[in-house]
């Protein structure tokens, strides 16, 4: 028999409002019907209301942390107070030890997947992160870092808060690692306004909820379309991390083999042999091109006065039209369609040319992103563009996970022990973001895709500012020009290019 749903009211701070909110909760009740439960966060008691408050502000009565566990099996966990760093905490607030052991008494819960609902009364820091923003909050200087932690380890289907005086719902976000971990519920948060406002800011909001433990386990991990990044990922990256390098310790090697056909995020040990797939690659022959390809380097088509570097296997060209004067290629000199088509000898020296690429990108005081568009194309381009140095892998990935959400598309990031080669076979429609600290973001290509897309991205607002480059057709320069452009290039990258001296 299916579960009927609790119908449940939040609110924001109600500082002593009291009759002001029970009118509003009976309006609604006497349209809409009865609910069965008022939840409040925020700032309960008004500045006068010393009496009520007292007791809790002596520590005489408490309510700093813990969960509410309803006979309907709705699990509420909540966080009283706002942070401090004083000891003895004040009975008003909380501390990162309060935070330690509310997680500790549920993360250790057999089988935890996370609760219905968390209720704190500061925001969490950086909620915003990869979603809607929050208007006229100064989310640099509002809420607190220990939310954010809590709200990232309980993992509740909806989390609530207030004291910025603001109504702000995020776009829901999902709580597991795309391509590393199997499908978790999503998560909403919702600020809310104070009782009363004048500026008629929304401090009610109704839902409704069947409780966790009583739902279909499909649909509980149903995603949204608008579904977003967890805001928390460098939260759950650095716990990431610390387990990766425990692993490290224990094992010989750990690495992480997907196979988009079977479940995600198996780990298995690897002896560095990829049994079979490797001698199969390397044998493999390149496949010729069905008519004239523009990047065969024996093809008269080729441009050969943009070529810069030639290796056995791979060269390097300037791009025609560049978003920049060192925008560059990596291509293969045989016809390859993409990166996941390329035999070990050929990846090998394209790893070589991207490691070149770098140190001599980083003596410039620059980093480069590369990325792959396999999608109406037929000769593998790995298009390597730099930005300056100042700008962080956390910047350059949230303006291309940004940008790709604005337009629908899902750019998900590929784990840290994996590559490309293991998210897709040979043939699948793609996109692929690499940063030279080797962070990757994947998009598959399942309809239609803009062709120009990664290069708009560098070339908007955000990084580079130069939107008028985005397309290559209106940056192309005269023939002696590109020559004069790949002829500096040459000689500034003469002294990091394994070519020359292999």
């Amino acid at each position: 028999m299916e579960s009927l749903p609790l119908r449940v009211l939040a609110c924001g701070d109600v500082e002593g409002r009291l009759e002001t909110l029970f009118g509003r909760v009976r309006a609604i009740q006497s349209k809409s019907g009865r609910f069965d439960m008022l939840l409040c966060v925020g700032n309960f008691f008004s500045s006068t209301s010393d009496a009520e408050w007292a007791e809790y502000r002596s520590g005489a009565k408490k309510g700093r942390r813990g969960l509410f566990s309803g006979s309907s099996g709705l699990q509420i966990a909540y966080l009283s107070g706002t942070e401090s760093q004083d000891e003895p905490t004040p009975a008003y607030s909380f501390s990162s030890k309060d935070v330690t052991e509310l997680k500790s008494s549920l993360l250790s819960t057999p089988d935890f997947k996370g609760v219905d609902i968390l209720l704190t009364s500061p925001w969490p820091r950086g909620v915003e992160s990869f979603a809607n923003s929050p208007g006229e909050i100064d989310t640099k200087k509002c809420g607190s870092t220990l939310i954010s932690d809590l709200a990232a380890s309980l993992k509740p289907r909806y989390h609530f808060a207030a004291l910025e005086k603001a109504y702000y719902e995020r776009l829901p976000y999902r709580n597991h690692t795309v391509l590393q971990e199997t499908p978790q519920h999503v998560t909403r948060f919702i600020a809310l306004a104070e009782v009363g406002n004048t500026s008629k800011k929304k401090y009610l909001y109704a839902f409704s909820i069947v409780p966790m433990s009583l739902m279909d386990p499909a649909e509980l991990v149903k995603q949204p379309q608008d579904v977003t990044e967890n805001p928390y990922r460098k939260l759950r990256k650095g716990t990431q991390k610390t387990k990766v390098l425990g692993c490290a310790e224990e094992e010989t090697a750990c690495q992480f083999f997907f196979d988009l056909n079977k479940h995600q995020g198996k780990k298995r040990p690897s002896d560095g042999k990829d049994r079979g797939s490797s001698q199969t690659k390397q044998a493999k022959k390149p496949p010729q091109p069905t008519g004239p390809c523009w990047f065969c380097l024996a093809s008269p088509e080729v441009e050969k006065h943009l070529v810069v570097s030639i290796g056995t296997h791979c060269y390097l060209a300037l791009a025609k039209g560049g978003l920049l004067p060192d925008h560059v290629l990596i291509l293969p000199i045989g016809h390859y369609q993409s990166v996941v088509d390329l035999s070990s000898e050929v990846m090998e020296e394209v790893t070589k040319y991207k490691s070149a690429l770098k140190e001599f990108f980083r003596s410039k005081g620059k980093k480069y992103v590369l990325f792959e568009r396999n999608y109406k194309s037929q000769h593998l381009q790995l298009q390597v563009i730099p930005v300056p140095l100042d700008y962080t892998s956390e910047d350059i990935k949230e303006c291309f996970i940004t940008q790709a959400q604005e337009q629908q598309i899902e750019l998900l990031e590929i784990p840290e022990h994996s590559d490309i080669t293991q998210v897709v076979q040979p043939g699948t429609p793609y996109f692929y973001v690499e940063l030279d600290t080797g962070e990757k973001l994947f998009h598959r290509i399942r309809g239609s895709f803009p062709l120009q897309f990664g290069r708009a991205v560098l070339a908007s607002g955000a990084l580079l500012a130069l939107p008028q480059r985005s397309d290559w057709r209106s940056c192309t320069a005269a023939r002696p020009e590109e020559a004069a452009q790949a002829s500096a290039f040459r000689r500034d990258f003469q002294p990091f290019d394994f070519a020359l001296r292999d």
